[in-house]
């Protein structure tokens, strides 16, 4: 329903700017899903790479934040906006870092007492999330 379960961000000084990017980076994965068509659905590895361009953000390669999207056979959606400066940071990182949300979303999904589409309160995650973070920065 293009709701964030869960959104964090650091530093939190421009939190809203990546709010933002991140609602607007939705709706171009919802773009690819569709133009992908019925291909998706045989794919194992959803990742959908870099997303798209803007003045401020960049979510494609050309300025200071580049987003990343991924999305599940379940059509759970993550997207990842990250420093472009950042040259550490390559295909296959992003990749096996969308593959831990994966993991730990799955994780989530299996607890009884989670409702699927409340947002995600669970400090497992929540302590993934800060340790791929803190890899990143």
């Amino acid at each position: 329903q293009n709701y964030p379960l869960y959104i964090r961000s650091v530093p939190t000084e421009n939190e809203l700017k990546f709010h933002y990017t991140v609602h607007t980076s939705l709706d171009v994965v919802d773009e690819k899903i569709s133009a992908m068509g019925k291909a998706m659905v045989d794919q194992r590895d959803l990742y959908l790479g870099l997303l798209y361009p803007t003045e401020d953000y960049k979510v494609h390669p050309s300025s200071a934040r580049v987003a990343y999207g991924y999305v599940t056979n379940s059509k759970v959606k993550f997207v990842m906006v990250v420093d472009s400066s950042n040259t550490a940071l390559r295909d296959n990182e992003i990749r096996s870092m969308f593959r831990k949300l994966h993991n730990s979303y799955t994780d989530i999904m299996c607890n009884p007492f989670y409702n699927p589409g409340d947002r995600i309160h669970s400090k497992a995650f929540d302590n993934m999330v800060t340790s791929m973070m803190m890899q990143v920065c």
